[in-house]
This record gives C-alpha cells, structure tokens and sequence, in this order.
C-alpha cells in the first residue's frame, strides 16, 4: 500500500478546489423544486465530508508544524553582548530567584518561603506571580479568548477614565467679511473599572512533590484556560453587574442595525449590517458570531448565486465573509427570537483594562484532609465597548 504525502498548502489547494467542486455540483443538481435527490444529496454530502476532513487534516499538521519549530528552539540564548562583558542580570519579579523561590513555594505548600519574594506580596495575602509566568498567562489568555485578540488591553492601575467627542464643530460656508459662526465640540467619559476574577484548583501531594512533574506548566495552562473562558464569555454577553460589559449587552453594546424579517439571517440582511457601519470602522471590521449561527451562513448566496462565505487558505487567516474575516465564539448569542444574533464591526474600539498584575495563593487548611493542595489565581479586568456605532448588531425578529 503507498501512501501520498501531501504538504500543506497541496491540502488547502485541494481543499479550495473541492469546495469550488461542491458548489457548482449544488448549483448544477438541483431540482426544479430546488432541492436535492437522494443520490445527489448523498453524493454533495460525501464532498462536503470531505471537506471538513481536510480542514481537520490541515489543523493537525499546522499543530504537528508548531509543536516541532517549539522542539527545535534553541536550548540556549545568543550573546547579545560583548564577549567578557557582564550582562545586567534581572531584578525583582523578573529575576530568576524569584521564579525558582515561586516553585519552591508552590511544591512545599508555601511552607518554604523565601524573603525574594517579599517583593510580590500582593494586597489579598498572595504573592504576585513571575514576571515570565505573567506572560506566559496572558498568552494563554490570548489564545483562549478572541476578544483579547481583536480588543484593545490596556493596563491600568485605578478607575480609569477614557475620553469621548460626543459632538464635533462643523464647518459652514460664509460670505466674504461675514460673520463667523461657532460650533460647540462636546465630550463625555467612559470609565474602566476592574472586577475580581479567580480560579482555584485541587492538586494531589504527590503530584506536588513530584520534581518530575511540570507543575507549573499545568497551574498555568489550566488558569488561562479558565479565566479566558470566564473572560470572553463577559467581553461578549456579560451585563455589566460584577462583571464587563459585553459587546451585545442591549444598550450599552453595538448599535441594533439590522432586523430580520424571517427566523434566520438571509444574505442580503447581511449586506445591509455590512453597509450600516460607517465606512471608515469597515477598514478593520470582522464578524463575530456563535457557531451555530455560521454554519445556517454559510449556505447563503448572494444575488448573482456565488457563496458569500470564503474559507481561508492561508494558515492562520480566518475565514471569511463578504471579505471580512469571521470569529466565532461559543459564548456569543444563539440564534433564539428576538434576541442578537451576530456582530460586525471594528472591535479595537472594545477596551479591556487589566489592572495590575496576576497573583496566585494557595489554601492551606481547606483541602488538608484530603491529601489535596489549593491554589487560586487572581486577577482584576474590566472591559467596554467605548464607541457604540464602531460595531453594528444583526437581531433576530421577535
């Protein structure tokens, strides 16, 4: 038996082909009653099966591709300096005896304490997490959370006041010598907050005092995972009591631009949102839309019967629809009446203010009986859509 071996690109290349295949092969089968027969419909969804075993195809290899470029890093790091001359060495949170004292404290149940860390005591009793632990964090963040990749982070260290022209000065035409009129410019404020956010979890003994195990790679890797989760979910449906206020809060998110006028979005409706965010947030605009909802778009044509959804052929690059590219999320609104059901727009207009850094603690008596040790990470965020007519909302009818 041989096997082929197919490169990454041949796969999208075929992957790109087969759909094209697939959509003259729908256009070109149908009845006159518009749909499908039997053998058709089994022979169009044996293509489209394909197609998604493609994409899986091209995800393992891209995952295989970043997993081995991660191996093949280089062990050590390349002068950057002078050969003889000293290089200035790290401090505080960043140095590398914070760091080790950090995961001595973590496998002894914070029973060995060393006076570095001192430094990073944070105000609820723990202690601020490494410098190179805090990033590695929010890149975590980033990865699990597509508000943090398409928002605008800032950092912020108290209630944070943004300022808005809610009225600009128009100019007017006037006479030779005449008169000049004046326009009053008006401002207002969006102020960032920040709410407590935490995860805590349980890890065995053993597991603890096992030098083998990568503890600190798996405390990361699960609080990112959970408070990126907890994160997008508020970026995008939280009300704003406790907790962010989300882009498809009903006032204080997007502006409600489109109305359906049946059960579900029809390609010319998407048109319509498309066109009714102004023309200069349309340079960075994208979608953003629940799963669910892409998969009843991505049968939709335009006038001149073309797909209006594109799937992407590079790797990394979403895909796309109408041209602008799609994200999708298991946290934005399902397509229920009455009820939003996607979002387009520039969303670098949505701030997310970080305030502070991370910390982690443990819990020393809760889980002793147990034979578990607790830990909590601990951060504060906020976040708001500050300028409401850069994203336009699509709502179902009621």
């Amino acid at each position: 038996m041989v096997t082929t071996v197919f490169s990454i690109n041949e796969l999208r290349e075929k992957r790109a082909n087969l759909w094209q295949e697939a959509k003259t092969f729908l256009d070109t089968h149908r009845t006159e009653n518009g749909t499908l027969s039997a053998e058709d419909g089994a022979a169009y969804d044996r293509m489209e099966a394909e197609i998604i075993d493609l994409g899986k195809e091209i995800s393992r290899m891209e995952n295989l591709h970043s997993i081995e470029a991660e191996l093949n890093r280089p062990t050590s790091a390349p002068l950057t300096n002078r050969p003889g001359a000293a290089a200035t060495p790290a401090t505080g949170r960043a140095s590398t005896e914070y760091k080790d004292a950090m995961l001595t404290a973590f496998r002894t149940n914070f029973h060995k304490i060393s006076n570095v860390l001192q430094e990073g005591i944070d105000a609820s009793g723990g202690y601020l997490v490494p410098v190179e632990y805090d990033s590695r964090l929010v890149d975590g963040l980033t990865e699990e959370n597509v508000m943090r990749q398409l928002g605008t982070t800032i950092t912020t260290s108290g209630e944070h006041k943004i300022n808005l022209a809610a009225s600009k000065p128009a100019a007017s035409w006037i006479e030779e010598g005449g008169a000049l009129t004046f326009g009053d410019a008006t401002f207002d404020q969006v102020i960032m907050d920040a709410y407590k956010l935490h995860v805590a979890i349980k890890v065995t003994e053993e597991l603890l005092y096992d030098n083998a195990f990568g503890l600190e790679n798996y405390l990361l890797d699960q609080f990112a995972k959970a408070l990126g989760n907890a994160e997008e979910e508020a970026f995008l449906v939280g009300d704003g009591d406790r907790k962010p206020t989300g882009l498809f809060h009903p006032t204080l998110g997007g502006e409600i631009a489109v109305t359906t006028k049946g059960t579900a979005p029809t390609a010319d409706e998407i048109i319509d949102l498309v066109y009714s965010l102004k023309r200069p947030y349309r340079k960075n605009a994208a979608f953003i839309m629940n799963d669910a909802t892409l998969a009843t778009v991505r049968k939709l044509k335009d006038g001149t019967g073309v797909y209006i959804w594109q799937p992407g052929l590079v790797a990394g690059e979403p895909d796309r629809l109408l041209g602008y590219p799609v994200y999708t999320s298991a946290y934005a609104p399902t397509m229920e009446a009455g009820e939003p059901v996607m979002a387009f727009g520039d969303f670098s207009y949505y701030n997310i203010g970080d305030r502070g850094t991370r910390s982690f603690s443990e819990l020393r008596e809760l889980f002793a009986g147990n034979g578990m040790v607790g830990f909590v990470a601990r951060e504060r965020v906020d976040g708001k859509l500050i300028l409401p007519e850069a994203v336009q909302i699509m709502k179902l009818k009621a």
